[in-house]
């Protein structure tokens, strides 16, 4: 076990040392992606327009507890609406609402038009916040095309080239203050300060202007509005935005703020303030009546000249003026309750109601509900800027105060009832009083009708006047609920875009990265032969060698070059051949390959030069007879070979030629046969074979393609060694398949794998390290100069103007 364990782990690390291997070799690749992605870094960072990020804080007063309250809802009883029993997400909905955002929006004139400078290459833009040259001054009563680019070019201090796109196709030269209009716009371009005024040489001297739609605008600063709470329990908001300008993001937080707090003091002013308005109203109504009073008072008392009253008048009066003064109050409560019932028929929002408490009623049961009403109001105004009309709360809110509405109608209905039945009583009171003041002297009974109507009026409109003080001080003590901690301050702003540094190191990873994938992918899907391991995952037949790329003109260059790497590898499959046959020697070895263009002829042909070479007498046969190929190698005629000695048209002698090279003859296939399977299945065959055995030391069979004809498999019983050749980075992996069927079907003996055409950039199982099958390898000194170039020699050289 620990063994096996221990080959695993090897194997493992011998795949990732490949791997890098690899990867080191196509280091160029990695130079491209490095250059290429921190070029586009730089070129982010130089040209990318910056975005600042920029916050202030609100401290937000939690009233749930009904603590803390203003000067307001301590003075009036029965004030407990002021107790909005807001939370602090309600007040973030708040802040985030479109209607908060467009009001300080509005507010915000210098965002009505965005200025935009280009710079000299058109490439870069940047933002102008109160730093234009120019302003453009628009006319708000007409239409103005929102949201199209105005271009300005600069041409002096007096004239500019006007220029509008958009399909309008509009190019002037235009003064500044000269009126520009058409159907889309109506605006005057205005040097901000002419007499100092001068273009910039050094710059495009090109702006552009938007008019920006209050609408989309409102919307873009809603969605970028960010709001973090200090802690769970806390009530400290931190609001922040992102932009190009931190000036502009700073204005527009510190606006939001102030017109949060505006609102919400003004949501607290606006029942002092309904209440000063009913008051005032009844006040018109009582000073009238007052000053008739006061003047009939004087005349009668002038014109009598009557100063008071007897004894029996003043208790007659005393009486009539209480009985006046409860149907007064009455009067009162009774428009009261009027107001409030049209108000609660007719508004659906109960914010500014006037409380019964203002108006001097202490009625327990309709105060506890107008204050119900009017806090589930308050819930329903929070909850509306979180939630839709849909949602389940709201419904539930919304049905709880239909409930309360119709409580408090009730209660109205029931109070004007009991009301004018005490009016009533209080009528039949007065008539049966004025029965006995008509008992009195004329003249007293008229003063005390005078002096009663005055001192009446003068009560009603010394109480109101009350009432209305009171109000008066509420609302000039009510304080905002929340307020700023800290404001918006631009030189706080903090630069969120481009991040040089990250960009950098973004561009580092993926720089490294994106070569890697690359050649990890085309691993997972090259479906070619690239790796011993590619082999021996799917036979367990041997892999007799692996010849390098032929880089020589020569077909035969283990002859031309008996030095080269190439002639090397040849040598050391020549010897694992021999060590195949250690106990029956190896005289006759086909080569064969699967499909064409393998490079078995190659192989076949450098194989038998390399066993001439050792001293045997080496015979190359060309039993390819579809398609003859070894006689071109050798520059001979193929008028005569195998074919036509097969035929009885040629002796056994006459077909084998002598070549150029010592001890190295051939038989070329000679004219192609109709009928190639059958001649080579013939006895003659046979006698062939028998003739080469007896008269040669080694015998090379150069055979077709196996998995096109079955002219090897006749052949194979013939040969003491069988060697497909498969070829690098051409050759399937499903071949081997088929390879190792052969050996185990077809039982073909002494069955080796060679693979071919082996490049050293992608290949790391063969090449120069490969030797006698031991794992000895020498050095490039002594095989003698190669002539192949490694992909990094030939980078190397056109570095320094040479082509290899």
């Amino acid at each position: 076990m620990e063994n096996t364990d221990q080959i695993y782990f090897e194997e493992e690390n011998i795949d990732i040392k490949k791997f890098l291997i690899r990867i080191l070799k196509n280091w160029y690749w990695f130079a491209i992606s490095l250059f290429i992605t921190i070029t586009v870094a730089y070129l982010v960072n130089r040209y990318s327009e910056p975005i600042y990020s920029i916050s202030s804080t609100v401290i937000v007063r939690d009233d749930t507890k009904g603590k803390g309250l203003s000067g307001a809802e301590q003075m009036l009883e029965g004030m407990e609406m002021f107790r909005s029993r807001k939370n602090v997400y309600n007040e973030i909905g708040i802040l985030q609402s479109y209607k908060l955002t467009n009001r300080a929006l509005k507010e915000l004139k210098d965002f009505e038009i965005t200025y935009i400078k280009v710079g000299r290459r058109g490439i870069k833009e940047a933002k102008l916040y109160n730093k234009s040259p120019f302003i453009v001054e628009y006319d708000t009563s007409k239409a103005q095309a929102k949201g199209h680019p105005v271009y300005i070019t600069i041409l002096s201090p007096e004239k500019y080239i006007l220029t509008i796109n958009d399909g309008m196709g509009i190019k002037e030269e235009m003064r500044f203050g000269e009126q520009f209009e058409n159907e889309s716009f109506n605006f005057t371009v205005k040097l901000r300060n002419p007499s100092t005024f001068k273009p910039d040489e050094n710059n495009s001297n090109k702006y552009y202007f938007i008019i920006n739609d209050l609408n989309s605008l409102t919307n873009a600063y809603k969605g970028k509005l960010g709001i973090t709470v200090n802690d769970k329990k806390g009530s400290i908001l931190t609001l922040t935005v992102s932009g190009f300008v931190a000036e502009q993001e700073a204005d527009y937080l510190n606006k939001l703020s102030e017109v949060y707090i505006r609102d919400g003091l003004e949501i607290k002013n606006k029942t002092a303030e309904k209440t000063i308005e009913f008051i005032d109203s009844q006040l018109r109504n009582i000073i009238d009546s007052l000053n008739v009073a006061e003047k009939d008072l004087q005349d009668f008392r002038t014109n009598n000249q009557v100063i008071d009253i007897s004894k029996e008048g003043q208790a007659v009066y005393n009486k009539l003026e209480t009985f006046q003064t409860e149907k007064v109050t009455l009067n009162i409560q009774l428009n009261y309750y009027e107001y409030l019932l049209d108000y609660v028929k007719k508004r659906n929002n109960y914010s500014d109601v006037i409380v019964p408490s203002i108006i001097g009623i202490s009625d327990p049961v309709l105060s506890a509900t107008v204050n119900k009403l009017v806090e589930l109001n308050s819930k329903k105004t929070s909850l509306k800027f979180t939630v839709t009309e849909s949602n389940s709360s709201m419904e539930l809110l919304n049905a709880q105060i239909d409930a309360a509405r119709s409580e408090l109608e009730e209660n109205i209905y029931n109070l004007i009832e009991n009301t004018q039945m005490t009016l009533d009583e209080i009528e039949k009171h007065i008539t049966q009083t004025e029965l006995d003041l008509r008992s009195l002297p004329a003249t007293e009974r008229q003063l005390i009708q005078i002096q009663r109507m005055f001192n009446l009026n003068n009560e009603i409109y010394n109480y109101l006047l009350e009432k209305r003080a009171e109000a008066g001080i509420a609302r000039a003590s009510n304080i905002a609920d929340n307020r700023i901690l800290d404001y918006a301050m631009p030189e706080n702003a903090a630069k969120v875009s481009p991040k040089s540094s990250l960009n950098y190191m973004v561009a580092l990873v993926l720089g490294l990265m994106f070569p890697v994938i690359v050649i990890l992918l085309l691993d997972f899907f090259n479906n070619k032969i690239v790796d011993k391991k590619d082999i021996e995952d799917h036979t367990r037949l041997p892999v007799l060698g692996g010849i390098g790329h032929n880089v020589t003109r020569t077909d035969i260059p283990v002859a031309s070059n008996p030095k080269s790497s190439l002639a090397e590898s040849f040598r050391s499959l020549r010897t694992n051949i021999q060590y195949m046959g250690a106990e029956n020697p190896v005289k006759v070895i086909m080569v064969s390959s699967t499909i064409s263009g393998e490079g078995k002829t190659f192989c076949a042909t450098n194989l038998a030069a390399i066993f001439s070479m050792s001293g045997k007498k080496t015979l190359l046969l060309g039993l390819d007879l579809r398609k003859p190929k070894i006689h071109k190698v050798f520059n001979l005629e193929n008028d005569k070979g195998i074919s036509s000695s097969l035929i009885g048209n040629n002796s056994f002698e006459d077909i084998i030629l002598s070549t150029s090279y010592e001890n190295l003859f051939i038989a070329p296939s000679g004219p192609i046969p109709p009928n190639p399977a059958e001649l080579i299945s013939t006895e003659k065959m046979k006698d062939f074979m028998d003739f080469a055995r007896n008269n040669f030391d080694v015998i090379i069979m150069d055979t077709p393609p196996v998995a096109i004809v079955t002219d090897p498999i006749l052949l194979s019983k013939y040969s003491d060694t069988n060697i497909f050749v498969v070829r690098q980075n051409y050759s399937n992996k499903n071949v081997i398949q088929l390879i190792d069927d052969l050996h185990h079907k077809i039982k073909l003996k002494k069955l080796g794998i060679l693979v071919n055409d082996i490049k050293l950039n992608g290949y790391y199982g063969y090449g120069y390290n490969y030797g006698y099958g031991y794992g000895y390898s020498y050095s490039q000194e002594y095989y003698g100069e190669d002539e192949e170039k490694s992909r990094l020699g030939k980078i190397r050289d056109l570095f320094k103007g040479k082509m290899s």
